[in-house]
């Protein structure tokens, strides 16, 4: 694929969801990861009722620090030279992804969770074996997820376990969906009242100030 539509589908899916990076394409240094769990970014990367792109998940990897710029650039050129290891992790995360999707739903319903939607989480976590280890990184240190073996499995460990503990949190989790019906970002609601409504006061936030003070300069202009 041409870079320019690589470079065209990934602006249209940061778009749709979010995100945002600046001084495409050298540069994947600011990105919104709005979600405060990992693997909520994860899914907030695929709009509902899209499917993840390949360019969705290595921007997401490497906005989380899951693999370096050097192996994000590598990552994308993947689908040409070696489509077959491309389409299987693919297959991978979109699974993981829309499984997800499904807990996540049912969490924030207050709803069970089906054993299905947990087994492609299971998945990864059986087929990754690994070690957390401290990183030194732009002065400060940083817990990096470091993979037994080769294959490119274990680029979705982190999300995995971070998946896991987030369904083992249980009911009690804060987990929330933005309240822009056009949105439907989750997010872990760490505000001090629990009462977060957006998943950004910059975004949705101000939009939705920004149309209540339209309606209501209306209304008042419409009594006069």
């Amino acid at each position: 694929m041409p870079m320019n539509n690589v470079l065209r589908r990934i602006t249209n899916m940061l778009a749709l969801t979010g995100y945002w990076r600046l001084n495409l394409p050298s540069s994947l240094s600011f990105i919104r990861l709005l979600g405060g769990r990992l693997c909520l970014d994860f899914v907030n990367t695929t709009p509902s009722h899209s499917e993840l792109s390949w360019e969705g998940l290595v921007l997401l990897l490497e906005a989380t620090r899951i693999v370096s710029a050097e192996r994000g650039a590598q990552l994308l050129a993947l689908p040409q030279s070696d489509p077959p290891a491309a389409e299987g992790l693919l297959l991978k995360a979109r699974r993981l992804s829309a499984s997800l999707r499904k807990a996540l739903t049912a969490m924030h319903r207050k709803h069970k969770i089906a054993a299905e939607w947990v087994e492609p989480i299971n998945e990864i976590l059986r087929i990754t074996e690994g070690h957390d280890e401290l990183i030194f990184e732009d002065g400060a240190w940083r817990m990096e997820f470091v993979a037994r073996e080769g294959g490119l499995d274990w680029l979705l460990a982190a999300i995995a376990r971070s998946a896991a503990e987030l369904v083992a949190e249980g009911p009690k989790a804060p987990l929330r969906i933005c309240a822009n019906p056009q949105c439907g970002l989750f997010f872990y609601d760490k505000s001090r009242t629990h009462r977060r409504r957006w998943c950004s006061m910059s975004a949705c936030g101000n939009r939705s100030k920004v149309a209540t003070f339209a309606r209501r300069h209306s209304a008042a202009h419409g009594d006069a």
